[in-house]
């Protein structure tokens, strides 16, 4: 399968590639990243068996993350996209399409984030057609449920995660 290659004005959506993963590594072990998404910083082994099951999904699924590259700098800052997860929660998010995000904190307040989801909301209106889409955010991430919020993501559920608090965010179709 080839991921397709995405650009915006200042961003590469593209797939992952093995000398990015030093990036994300760090991405992924930095409590400014994980305090809201998993509460707990990843160790090399655990971001390396995240990276692989990215670049699998879209093998396995036809859909996946893509990893964001900064046309400026060509520098790996963060992911977005879609995934199927399997994840243990209610309701179940199986067979809807989950959007999620995750960017480098040096890149926050940017506007980056709103530019990939942008871009990637676009890619799955192809690929999916007209459906419903999901993303989990803790409630206490603000810059999240405000972006969110501006692609039309409105709070569906309150739930938990992994005995965390969790709201689920619905897109209508």
């Amino acid at each position: 399968m080839t991921i397709p290659i995405l650009q915006t004005e200042r961003l590469i959506l593209r797939g992952h590639h093995a000398e990015d993963f030093p990036a994300y590594a760090a991405m992924w072990s930095d409590t400014d990243v994980t305090r809201f998404i998993g509460g707990v910083p990843m160790k090399e082994e655990d971001a390396w068996a995240k990276f692989l099951r990215t670049i699998g999904q879209w093998q396995v699924l036809g859909f996946g993350f893509w990893a964001i590259e900064e046309k400026a700098s060509g520098q790996f800052i963060g992911e977005v996209g879609f995934v199927e997860g399997k994840r243990d929660i209610q309701p179940s998010l199986k067979g809807v399409p989950e959007m999620g995000w995750a960017f480098v904190p040096s890149v926050h307040g940017k506007g980056y984030a709103q530019e990939a989801v942008k871009a990637a909301l676009a890619w799955g209106g192809t690929k999916f057609g007209p459906v419903a889409m999901r993303c989990i955010i803790a409630p206490e991430n603000a810059p999240s449920v405000r972006l969110a919020k501006k692609f039309g993501f409105a709070e569906f559920i309150r739930t938990t995660y992994k005995g965390n608090p969790t709201v689920m965010f619905e897109r209508k179709a």
